[in-house]
């Protein structure tokens, strides 16, 4: 009999050593929306977190998953839960913007890092003292935005109608693309604004023909986003019609049908992987995914949304062995180490991109992390880098 096993037999000496084991697993809680507005992002990416390892660094890894129900209220009380309660090591989520700011002041008071699967950049910049806990991995709007403007300017457009959510994510989807329309020598003629859960966007179509843009641009995300598309549609607006990155599932293509037939927005690489180039140095790694995750939920199932939490998962994979070399699971001391070591990711290969994380940068992408698509009979076709 061993020592280890010869301690654990005692009654007292049993507790330590169960304590002993929780100690040293490495927990990961998780926020997602997988029913409400936002379900068509939460649940490709509640299906992937399934397919995260494990076991990393020789420890054993929890994932508690919990569903916020695309509320930001519930968010907040699902990332207390998770750091009062379960005493995780580190938070991936949530699938929103909104949902994601409000977790913000939570995990900062903590101490604990937290990686968002949410667009906007207002999540991680600037990196302040609230912001130097924050990570995420979807592409900052900024980054899509730029590439929208400079594939209007290249085919003809001057003049862009702003459509979006009344919340966070079209705020600052409206703040990216004003600047990036100015750099790109485009005029935006109007601002109009819906709620996620609207079922009428008639006043704000109706006020955005009404100004006669070459384009509009839809700054919305999930399947609410169809709802400005089938409207312009039904109006007889015939100018060209952008959609932001927070539309790329198929969930989308289903509800919007083929009133989206035409519409240009940017993706990440892993929603359109095959048709890459070989050269492109992001092909392989968002086909690893894309293997993964169809081998599990049948061909053609895998979405853009679903890549964030497992871009979410890579990052642990290298951070979480760079922290163990300096503290131990459940303690401020390893929730520190991993939150040192998420800052110090350097040209990771992820579904997404290429990532690169500095203590100014907690995104990390470059070009490389987008590509232009446009609707083709309900398929995704590449048009652009």
């Amino acid at each position: 009999m061993t020592m280890k096993q010869w301690v654990c037999n005692g009654t007292i000496a049993a507790l330590v050593c169960a304590w002993g084991t929780a100690f040293a697993q490495v927990k990961v809680g998780v926020v997602l929306s997988a029913t409400g507005p936002a379900a068509s992002l939460g649940i490709p990416e509640k299906n992937t977190i399934e397919l995260l390892p494990k076991e990393i660094g020789g420890k054993s890894v929890q994932y508690i998953v919990l569903d916020d129900a695309s509320d930001t209220t519930k968010a907040v009380q699902d990332a207390h839960k998770l750091i009062d309660e379960d005493h995780v090591d580190v938070i991936v989520g949530s699938s929103t913007t909104p949902n994601s700011m409000a977790m913000l002041d939570v995990v900062s008071q903590a101490k604990t890092p937290m990686i968002s699967m949410a667009a906007s950049a207002n999540i991680v910049q600037p990196v302040d003292a609230k912001r130097s806990w924050a990570f995420k991995t979807p592409q900052n709007d900024s980054l899509m935005a730029d590439a929208i403007a400079s594939y209007m300017r290249s085919h003809g457009v001057k003049t862009v109608g702003f459509i979006g959510f009344t919340d966070a994510y079209g705020e600052s989807w409206h703040q990216a693309f004003t600047k990036a329309a100015g750099e790109h020598g485009l005029k935006l003629v109007s601002d109009e604004r819906y709620a996620r859960t609207d079922t009428s966007v008639t006043g704000q179509v109706l006020k955005t023909i009404g100004v006669r843009p070459d384009a509009v641009l839809i700054a919305a995300s999930g399947t609410p986003a169809a709802l400005p598309a089938k409207e312009l549609k039904a109006r007889g607006y015939t100018g060209k019609v952008y959609q932001t990155h927070g539309v790329a599932n198929n969930d989308f293509l289903r509800v919007c049908g083929k009133d989206c037939d035409g519409e240009v927005l940017p993706v990440g690489p892993i929603l359109v992987a095959d048709q890459l180039p070989d050269a492109n140095p992001v092909k392989k790694s968002a086909l690893a995914y894309k293997s993964a995750y169809e081998g599990k939920y049948g061909a053609g199932s895998v979405v853009t949304f679903g890549g964030h939490a497992w871009d979410a998962g890579q990052m642990l994979q290298q951070a979480i062995p760079v922290a163990l070399k300096s503290a131990q699971p459940g303690t401020p001391e390893f929730r520190a180490a991993l939150r040192t070591a998420l800052e110090g990711i350097k040209s990771l290969p992820v579904s997404h991109g290429i990532m690169t994380i500095t203590p100014t940068d907690h995104n990390g992408f470059d070009k490389r992390a987008r590509v232009m698509v446009q609707i083709v009979d309900g398929k995704w076709k590449v048009v652009g880098e």
